[in-house]
């Protein structure tokens, strides 16, 4: 175990975790929106900065969710400095997202109603935080959708920019991972349909014959079925129906 401090406080903190997780195991609030311990750090929307002081006495800002706690280390968290650059990037994701709960909410309690900047249309809740793709690739391993284009005409997109996915397996693992909601998916009548912000791709979902409910896309259980090496038979019932 190390020793830092996080906003004066003495903690122990793991070797290897990243200041974030050293914040959030001693229940110290830093606010993110892309921060995902199913995946890779990738440090997108930037809201996790915090000012560090190493052992040898170098200062700067840092990206909780990416950098590696130390011996030593002295993170302050909730600055003057640190409330400036916080405010002004929710003002920039309010003008991207203005139609955002999650970043509305989070721009509330740092004190924002409202964004100086003009507030963009079409961009369908995206900040482009990619923790989709990352969960799609990384975790599911399909790679189903990812991140397109260059400057201000990047976007989230599948391949081709169709409403068609050859890898898509209607998991809706993107959906859950979304810290904006600009993923949703929604299961009527036996179809899984899943609309990412410029895209959406429908799926035909297996009924138990057991207690007659629609439980998984029929491509989903396929894959499942592939990737374990178990029968496809082995899915006919849903979960609560199996013996």
């Amino acid at each position: 175990m190390l020793n830092i401090t996080i906003n004066g406080r003495q903690i122990k903190a793991k070797e290897g975790a990243t200041v974030l997780q050293a914040a959030r195991d001693h229940n110290i609030y830093i606010p993110t929106l892309c921060a995902n311990d199913a995946v890779a750090p990738y440090g997108a929307c930037r809201l996790c900065l915090v000012e560090i002081k190493t052992a040898k006495g170098r200062e700067r800002l840092v990206t909780s969710c990416i950098y590696l706690v130390e011996e030593g280390l002295a993170v302050q968290t909730e600055t003057e400095r640190i409330g400036k650059i916080r405010k002004m990037l929710l003002e920039l994701l309010l003008a991207r997202c203005p139609d955002s709960e999650e970043i509305i909410s989070l721009a509330k309690k740092a004190g924002v109603e409202k964004t100086r900047f003009v507030e963009q249309e079409g961009n369908n809740k995206c900040i482009l935080c990619a923790n989709c793709a990352r969960t799609c690739d990384e975790v599911v391993g399909v790679a189903a959708i990812s991140l397109a284009k260059r400057g201000v005409d990047r976007e989230l997109t599948t391949p081709f920019n169709e409403d068609f996915s050859e890898a898509c397996i209607g998991c809706g693992s993107c959906s859950f991972s979304c810290p904006t909601g600009a993923i949703t998916m929604e299961d009527v009548k036996g179809t899984r349909t899943i609309k990412w912000p410029h895209n959406s791709i429908k799926f035909k979902m297996r009924k138990c014959p057991v207690c007659g409910q629609y439980w998984a896309p029929e491509k989903q259980i396929e894959y499942v079925a592939k990737t374990s090496g178990t029968p496809l038979s082995d899915y006919d019932k849903c979960p609560d129906c199996r013996d």
